[in-house]
């Protein structure tokens, strides 16, 4: 639709207002004729304006007096009334004359890719990862861009993607992902199977519904070891095959260390800053102040924003911001105490975020190792968990 357009305002058109009790038949006769609107308003049932190609507007004229409605021309708009009010100004209109020219060229490439449907921006370089080394990236030539074997290529080489769309707008290239969930295997009730450790630990408690318990309390297993066999001794029968079932609770413990010294030196951040632009035409930087900074430490925030006329017609052009925030190095000490103070909460925080919520903590064990320039923290977590799950046998 964006080409059609600007080829019309390369053509020239004009806005009308049509007035009248037949708006819908007037409507519906253009469309049938493939007369194309655009910035189409309907101000009341009765009067509807839009904007149409200068060529069209004596086929239009003829359309509304044959359905009773009176039109009205409101303004001249395009290349050649732009020409005209500055046909005086020749360099003026050879220089809009080439600006289109480019933009008509330009449209022609793909100059920005969006992802949409994934959050992980590591499945997000790897998609474009995958994607360049098809060929595809920014400045391909939209004619040459086989979708269907982009899709499928996706769709062969990954299996945690369900689904994938993808479609150009503009210069725009959108794609779509819809990930797979990752669904633990089920096993059915009739099957038979065994269950085994997930992890290593010390078992505390056994409760077997099916199944024969092949450990005990104060066993030590290690993942992937049987629990509970899925199989059952017959008194007077041969052994016979089940669906075992039961929960298995084990000691298991985690483990983190962390080391702090007594004399730290921190960046903290003064509160000044200052911005550097810069522009990027299809990966050529032009730098719009000096690239140095007055800082001597600094942190760096770099935003990047893609030049677009529309919401899918991108320009390869990318303005560039790059923030700094300037940083000052503050020596800190800590007495033995505090070391081991601050490194246990560390430990302890790393430990919080790598156990299940529903896991039971028995114990907490704190070990130090001390020197002359820091002491080095040890934190276990002794945890009671249950640690059984279902093998196909």
């Amino acid at each position: 639709m964006y080409i059609k357009i600007l080829i019309y305002f390369i053509l020239g058109y004009v806005n009308i207002t049509v007035e009248g009790f037949f708006i819908e038949r007037f409507i519906n006769t253009c469309i049938s004729k493939k007369i194309f609107f655009w910035n189409t308003k309907r101000d009341k049932s009765t009067v509807f304006s839009a904007n149409i190609g200068v060529k069209n507007f004596k086929d239009v004229a003829k359309i509304a007096k044959s359905c009773k409605c009176k039109i009205k021309l409101n303004n001249k708009k395009g290349l050649p009334f732009l020409l005209n009010r500055y046909r005086k100004r020749k360099f003026f209109a050879l220089s809009l004359i080439g600006f289109i020219a480019v933009i008509i060229i330009i449209s022609n490439f793909i100059w920005n890719i969006e992802i949409v449907g994934l959050e992980d921006e590591e499945i997000k370089s790897e998609i474009i990862e995958l994607i360049n080394h098809e060929g595809v990236s920014i400045g391909k030539y939209k004619n040459k861009i086989d979708l269907q074997n982009l899709i499928n290529k996706i769709r062969i080489e990954r299996d945690d993607i369900a689904w994938v769309g993808m479609k150009i707008k503009g210069t725009n290239l959108i794609m779509e992902f819809v990930l797979a969930d990752k669904k633990p295997e089920i096993i059915d009730k009739e099957d038979f199977c065994n269950i085994i450790a997930t992890k290593d630990g010390v078992i505390s408690k056994v409760e077997a519904q099916n199944g024969t318990p092949v450990v005990k309390e104060g066993d030590t297993v290690k993942k992937g070891d049987i629990l509970i066999k899925g199989e059952i001794e017959g008194k007077y029968t041969e052994n016979r095959f089940v669906h075992s079932d039961g929960d298995v609770y084990a000691k298991v413990w985690y483990k983190e260390t962390e080391k702090v010294y007594y004399n730290q030196i921190i960046a903290n951040q003064t509160g000044n800053h200052e911005r550097k632009y810069s522009i990027n035409i299809n990966n050529f930087q032009i730098n719009l102040f000096k690239t140095l900074s007055k800082f001597e430490n600094y942190d760096t925030i770099r935003t990047i924003k893609k030049l677009k006329i529309t919401s899918n017609f991108y320009l390869p052009v990318e303005f560039v911001i790059n923030e700094n925030y300037e940083k000052q190095n503050v020596s800190i000490s800590h007495s033995k105490e505090e070391a081991i103070e601050i490194g246990t909460e560390l430990a302890k925080s790393k430990l919080n975020e790598t156990i299940q919520t529903e896991s039971e903590i028995s114990n907490i064990y704190i070990h130090t190792n001390e020197t002359d320039e820091y002491v080095e923290v040890e934190v276990i977590y002794e945890v009671l968990e249950q640690i059984g799950t279902k093998e196909k046998l």
